[in-house]
């Protein structure tokens, strides 16, 4: 499977960004696609993860109740919603997916997409 990221942008304190994934490839219902961010100078660190599965779409504790992903398998497309952004929140996003059930870890995803900038600042 193929990633590519879009929506990043330079945005405000308080405001919101809508950052897409678009997937290819015939099978992208069977993966669990997680959200990635690193910032400059730090680890790529875990935002979110809805599994194929199904279930609730786990968050990192920094983004709970401010970031929502979301998935529709007949476009092949993820969804972050990013609402109340904070400076801190300044990250390279990336989208990645997994055949596993379930992936928290970098290490846990086998495609990746380029990364899209996202800038808050006043």
């Amino acid at each position: 499977v193929q990633l590519v990221e879009s929506g990043g942008g330079l945005v405000q304190p308080g405001g919101s960004l809508r950052l897409s994934c678009a997937a290819s490839g015939r099978t992208f219902s069977i993966y669990t696609m997680g959200w990635f961010r690193q910032a400059p100078g730090k680890e790529r660190e875990f935002v979110s993860a809805m599994s194929w599965a199904g279930g609730p779409t786990n968050y990192a504790d920094s983004v709970k109740g401010r970031f929502t992903a979301s998935r529709d398998n007949a476009k092949k497309m993820v969804y972050l919603q990013i609402d109340s952004l904070k400076p801190e929140d300044t990250a390279v996003y990336y989208c990645a997916a997994t055949l596993k059930a379930y992936g928290s870890r970098r290490g846990d995803y086998n495609y990746w997409g380029q990364g899209t900038q996202v800038t808050v600042s006043s």
